[in-house]
């Protein structure tokens, strides 16, 4: 499943606005890492559909978000709960830390 692109236009609408978690990816295209993650996110926005909404967000073409939520590498990833960050993962993580990170935060 392909990852949903956000911008500072649209991450308030999609992210903050939005009424189940949302795992969002700070990535740069420069970035190997990032690139591997995004590949992990892929197969855990498939498995956690309508449970979870995964999105990413370049670092390098969206400064006001990354300024508001101090990105200081890619890949972050930050999930959200109504519309507020509530866990942060900074550099590459494997899958299994990805859903440890967002289990807590699931409807069951």
């Amino acid at each position: 499943m392909n990852l949903v692109n956000v911008t500072d236009n649209s991450f308030d609408a999609q992210v903050a606005k939005c009424d189940i978690p949302v795992l969002a990816l700070f990535s740069a295209k420069w970035s190997k890492p990032s690139q591997t993650v995004a590949g992990y996110l892929s197969g855990i926005a498939a498995d956690y559909a309508g449970r979870v909404k995964v999105v990413e967000l370049d670092i390098d073409d969206n400064p006001t978000i990354v300024s508001r939520y101090r990105i200081l590498q890619a890949p972050t990833l930050l999930l959200f709960k109504n519309g507020l960050e509530v866990a942060r993962l900074t550099g590459p993580a494997a899958p299994d830390r990805i859903e440890e990170m967002i289990a807590p935060f699931l409807k069951r």
